[in-house]
């Protein structure tokens, strides 16, 4: 399964055009968690965040999320990316929480 995935997403037309925008390393960075239904799983709970219907709060927090997972697993790929004034505040601050 994971190799057919891997080999027909180079098929034009597999995947719509922008369906793979957020996937890992296409922006240079780690992808942010993903959730789904039900809001509670094994006593987990989606952030809150994700389900306020706010579109653009939704949006940094993926974007916060992703530099969370490169920083913490492949803090190399930061070095190779611009980032944004926001992204290096965001940084700087898990920086001082470690």
């Amino acid at each position: 399964m994971v190799l057919i995935d891997s080999v027909s997403r180079f098929v034009n037309g597999v995947l719509a055009s922008d369906s793979n925008e957020d996937e890992s390393f296409v922006d240079g960075l780690l992808e942010y968690p993903q959730y789904t239904r039900p809001e509670i799983f094994l006593n987990k709970k989606v952030p809150e965040v994700l389900v306020s219907g706010n579109h653009a709060n939704i949006n940094k927090w993926r974007r916060n999320e992703s530099l969370r997972n490169t920083y913490l697993k492949r803090p190399d790929l930061l070095k190779k990316i611009e980032l944004s004034k926001e992204d290096r505040e965001f940084l700087k601050n898990l920086e001082n929480e470690s």
